[in-house]
């Protein structure tokens, strides 16, 4: 079993969670006094920790020394448009357990969906817990990070600097180029149901155009299997 706790509640020594994380380890779980437990700050840092006592309201652990999680390199950015409905959670979803780092949303000139500011803040907070319970469900230490760009232009100016890039990618189900050899650092961007408008592609001249195969994937799934093939490349 494994459970999110903050990073200044991660030490060795007794600690209580309470709310989700509580209510995952005794309705969801069934958890016992007893019981191993992973605690994971969602920095990087886990500990193994014992339940000592479940209440209704509150589970107390003792928990071991924290350990750093070496993160394996490539460092994965994936900016993915705004998507309509559920395929928008499902895309976070699957994006965090293939092993993406950094995850931006933004409003493609094409997007059915549409985000005013006024809901922006609760969007973007329910993406996160989607991002935190997929990171929990398969295995990761490390919680991406979930954030919402104005625009493309906005998400490009926030990129690592020019001696930093890494290597840059733009998803284009007309190119026949292959993944080549990832370098430590990747950034995908992929386009909308309707595809990237044209100024949205002059805005991405100095990517390099990357194809997954003869079929045209949907808008939720071409940057999942992108990410998905990134991390199968670099696997050691």
């Amino acid at each position: 079993m494994r459970i999110f706790v903050a990073p200044d509640q991660l030490a060795a020594g007794e600690l209580t969670v309470r709310g989700d994380e509580h209510h995952y380890l005794a309705r969801v779980r069934r958890a016992r006094p007893g019981d191993a437990v992973e605690l994971v700050d969602g920095a990087g840092r886990r500990a193994a920790a014992t339940i000592a006592r479940l209440s209704d309201r509150e589970t107390t652990l003792v928990a071991g020394p924290p350990e750093v999680i070496a993160q394996a390199p490539p460092r994965v950015r994936a900016l993915v448009p705004l998507l309509k409905g559920d395929r928008m959670e499902l895309c976070i979803e699957k994006l965090v357990e293939v092993g993406a780092d950094v995850i931006v949303v933004w409003p493609a000139a094409r997007s059915v969906a549409r985000l005013d500011d006024s809901r922006r803040d609760a969007r973007i907070a329910k993406l996160r817990a989607i991002a935190q319970a997929a990171a929990r469900q398969s295995g990761r230490a490390q919680v991406p990070e979930v954030s919402a760009a104005a625009s493309l232009g906005a998400a490009l100016d926030a990129l690592p600097e020019a001696r930093h890039r890494g290597q840059r990618l733009v998803l284009d189900p007309t190119s026949s180029a292959a993944l080549d050899a990832a370098d430590d650092d990747v950034t995908i961007v992929s386009g909308p149901e309707g595809g990237l408008a044209p100024g949205e592609l002059d805005q991405l001249a100095g990517f390099t155009p990357l194809g997954l195969g003869p079929r045209v994937l949907r808008a939720e799934t071409a940057p999942v299997v992108a990410v998905a093939l990134i991390r199968a490349a670099n696997r050691s």
